[in-house]
């Protein structure tokens, strides 16, 4: 099974693979994306990072309040959609 953890505050130039760069050392990363704008297509400055259970918790602890990008990011387990 997977976790699926959000990540708020990003840098507006992040992209898939740097937010996926910057989990792996602490675990699996299954894959990660930037949500972006419908209309003008920017970074919406948040994504989301699909990771393996196990690791789920470590990678909270590990990256929740650190710098990337020169941005402190916000990083918890996302809570499921509604509707």
């Amino acid at each position: 099974m997977a976790t699926t953890l959000y990540v708020g505050n990003l840098p507006w130039g992040t992209t898939d693979d740097s937010l996926a760069d910057a989990f792996r050392p602490h675990g699996s990363v299954i894959s990660s994306r930037i949500i972006t704008d419908k209309e003008t297509g920017r970074s919406r400055g948040f994504g989301f990072v699909e990771v393996a259970d196990d690791d789920a918790a470590n990678m909270v602890s590990a990256m929740n309040q650190t710098e990337f990008g020169g941005r402190t990011i916000v990083v918890n387990e996302a809570k499921p959609r509604q509707g």
